[in-house]
């Protein structure tokens, strides 16, 4: 066999394990829940795919379309940004379209780290945020994401500690998987840290709308200063319930924004162009389909949580993000996020994402994702009661 150094850098994907089980399980005739992977179900609302057939049906939107997106798409991702948070974005120079958050994230990494440049992540997170510096040769140090655990304190402990200093820091918030929230004070800190420290911030901001409880998110460029030295990314893979359509975008730093186009010349020739044009809709035109998509993971949030509670299994109630980050009932601790998910299939007919999966700090825990119908939520609790 060939070496491939850069594959060989990867750690065992901890996610396989469980899916063989589920799918072993689901050959045999069995019925499983699956509450795993945050793959959104509701459909995408019908202008939005309104807009999209009647795009399909003009040929000259089938040529190549431009890497850093159509103009009137980043026109329309500047208008919903000063709409929403009252930052000014420059669609010139500030803004580029992505294939996804992931695909933007991984290639903006790609191109501004060296091999052996360090880039902080909090742990337990998302898993192409460390991963993105990994596969691009860097070195990646993990900061204890906890509610028993100051964030900042952490670090700026790792940064001291850190020779080389690090190159990059990449958040999240609302965050996946652990749910946290921030407020704009968090922000500003953040700002602060990286100017004194000279580190570049990329922030994922792929759950700005999926809150819940009157909360509201601030975003990060909304700090003054922050166009220094960050950009955000924003997916509208759940707020509008498009994760198959691959559309995201970056804004902020008009350097940072800037290398991401030049190496995206190089990589492809964008999104196909009416799924642009139906993006500018989605962003431009009426909003009530965001409202209805956040209800409905709402009303399943608070069916799981208070069925999990039912049981006697407490869970925190999120506020953001279409999932549930569940620690391990106190008996079954020492199992570890991995044998408790393969437990859980086996005996709840239940399948969740292991903690372990997000980070060495995250195997405590498991990851409901909310991506099924209240009865079906349902269901999975009897299972998880009988199991318990």
């Amino acid at each position: 066999m060939k070496e491939f150094a850069r594959l060989n850098r990867l750690p065992p994907y901890v996610f396989t394990q469980v899916n063989k089980i589920k799918m072993d399980a689901r050959h045999a005739g069995e019925d499983i829940i699956d509450l795993g992977m945050g793959n959104p179900d509701l459909p995408t609302p019908k202008h939005i795919v309104d807009k999209l057939v009647e795009a399909c049906g003009k040929g000259h939107n089938h040529r190549y379309s431009a890497s850093m997106g159509i103009t009137k798409l980043r026109m329309a991702i500047a208008d919903w940004y000063g709409r929403r948070f009252s930052v000014d974005i420059d669609p010139d120079t500030e803004a580029i379209v992505t294939i996804g958050a992931k695909e933007g994230i991984s290639h903006l990494v790609l191109v501004t780290i060296r091999p052996g440049d360090v880039v902080f992540s909090p742990n337990p997170t998302y898993p192409i945020h460390p991963y993105s510096a990994i596969i691009a040769g860097g070195d990646v140090r993990g900061i204890p994401l906890s509610p028993d655990r100051d964030f900042f304190e952490d670090l700026i402990a790792a940064t001291k500690q850190t020779w080389p200093r690090p190159k990059i820091l990449i958040i999240s918030f609302p965050h996946n998987p652990t749910t946290e929230v921030i407020d704009f004070a968090f922000f500003e800190k953040v700002v602060d840290y990286a100017k004194e420290h000279d580190i570049l911030v990329i922030h994922d901001f792929a759950y700005a709308d999926l809150v819940f409880d009157g909360y509201k998110p601030p975003s990060f460029l909304q700090v003054p200063g922050a166009k220094d030295i960050g950009v955000e990314f924003f997916s509208l893979s759940k707020s509008y319930s498009m994760p198959g359509w691959r559309v995201g975008f970056c804004v902020g730093n008009a350097e940072i924004v800037g290398a991401l186009r030049r190496i995206k010349s190089y990589l492809d020739y964008g999104i196909f162009q009416p799924i642009q044009i139906a993006s500018i809709i989605a962003l431009n035109g009426p909003q009530e389909c965001v409202k209805n998509i956040v209800d409905t993971y709402k009303t399943r949030r608070d069916a799981l949580i208070d069925g999990l509670t039912r049981v006697g299994w407490p869970v925190k109630r999120p506020k953001g993000t279409m999932f549930v980050w569940a620690k391990i009932p106190e008996q079954y601790l020492k199992m570890g996020s991995v044998e408790f998910s393969k437990m859980l299939i086996r005996e709840a007919k239940v399948a969740v994402s292991p903690g372990l999966g997000f980070g060495e700090y995250g195997d405590d825990y498991v990851r409901f994702a909310l991506i099924e119908n209240k009865m079906r939520i349902n269901q999975a609790i009897r299972g998880i009661r009988k199991m318990l």
